[in-house]
């Protein structure tokens, strides 16, 4: 029988190549023949995470060629093998509300934190059959329930792989942030999250972007700025705050998006002082742990709306495709490495600042 190659979370940062059985497909079911698995920030923070339970194929940014198709498949969903698609990770269940309105990231069935039967590419046991459920590997395993995108003609596997983090722009900035014409935007962070959220505020019209960072983001500023930014802030050289009051003239930033994954309260904190006097919007996302003293006077003084990022919808999966596909922005700039199955390992530490020097986006070549 043929085998298909994987890599293999066995345990915190370790990594094993490990064969599969190349599983046989039914009729409303496909085979991913994978290209280019993404690697984000969520990848390094849950590959240094203990398991759940049985090892895992991570990988939740995947691009690839329809192998196989079932007829049934290829009927509902309008995929034929040959096919270049993107693959969310969400697996919903296709029955609840949230699947209707095309928000199943919040589907119960693709919740692997709180739902020990739950499906999501990237992050689902090994244990469950058959087995291939995250992009790195050779092949990846497409259930009837699969979210599937085309990629649009021009667009190589490897820009595609800037899907993920594109969609999140467009979900955070757009839809949560409303970030619109002669918006002046704070975006904390210049990691993909960040990029993409720059390249989507200067798409929507905003008269003026910020990007904040530390030194060791010195590089990632630079592409910011290639990208749109009109202004970037080293937060260890310069007081932020300062920086932002002046460059607004005193006036503050309208919407604040947070993209530093969790790096503490600081960020929330600035965020606040930067909004305008009133009816600024904030957008956070990551785990920042406890916030005890957390400023509510002065949000409610300030008329500040607050909320979180979660993933991404299906809609925002197509304007990123869109987004990509028009070139208008030198997005090769942001995915600045490709590693084989075999360096998965120093992939996912290169992504996290441990590794290659310089990685924004990694891609992950599984036949490589």
């Amino acid at each position: 029988m043929e085998k298909v190659l994987a890599a293999v979370k066995t345990g915190p940062s370790k990594i094993e190549i490990r064969e599969y059985d190349m599983p046989e497909v039914p009729e409303d079911c496909a085979l991913l023949k994978m290209e280019v698995a993404g690697i984000c920030g969520t990848d390094v923070k849950m590959y240094k995470e203990a398991l759940k339970g049985a090892p895992v194929i991570m990988g939740h940014e995947n691009i690839g060629y329809i192998a196989k198709a079932g007829r049934e498949f290829t009927r509902r969903k309008g995929f034929k093998e040959g096919d270049l698609v993107f693959v969310e990770h969400y697996v919903g269940c296709m029955k609840c509300e949230w699947c209707h309105r095309g928000e199943y990231r919040h589907c119960v069935a693709t919740d692997w934190r709180g739902n020990p039967d739950g499906l999501r590419f990237g992050y689902t046991s090994t244990e469950k059959a058959p087995h291939l459920w995250g992009g790195f590997a050779q092949y990846v395993f497409l259930p009837w329930n699969s979210i599937v995108h085309k990629v649009p003609a021009g667009v190589t596997p490897e820009m595609a792989g800037l899907v993920t983090p594109m969609a999140n722009g467009v979900e955070w900035s757009l839809f949560d942030g409303g970030v619109k014409y002669d918006d002046i935007v704070l975006i904390q962070g210049p990691g993909q999250q960040g990029l993409s959220q720059t390249v989507i505020c200067k798409q929507a019209g905003a008269s003026m972007i910020i990007v904040t960072g530390t030194s060791k983001d010195a590089a990632r500023l630079e592409v910011a700025k290639l990208l749109g930014a009109d202004h970037v802030i080293d937060v260890t050289v310069e007081n932020p705050l300062e920086r932002i009051q002046q460059l607004t003239g005193g006036r503050g930033v309208d919407v604040v998006l947070d993209c530093t994954a969790g790096a503490g309260t600081t960020p929330i904190l600035l965020g606040i002082e930067a909004l305008k006097r009133k009816g600024g919007l904030m957008v956070v996302q990551g785990e920042m742990g406890d916030f005890p003293n957390f400023p509510l006077a002065k949000m409610t003084l300030k008329w500040i709306t607050l909320k979180s990022a979660r993933g991404h919808s299906y809609r925002a999966c197509e304007l990123a495709l869109a987004q990509l596909a028009s070139k208008r922005f030198p997005l090769e700039k942001v995915t600045t490495h490709r590693f084989g199955l075999k360096d998965t390992d120093l992939a996912i530490r290169s992504v996290g600042n441990a590794g290659v020097p310089g990685v924004i986006h990694a891609s992950l070549m599984p036949w490589e």
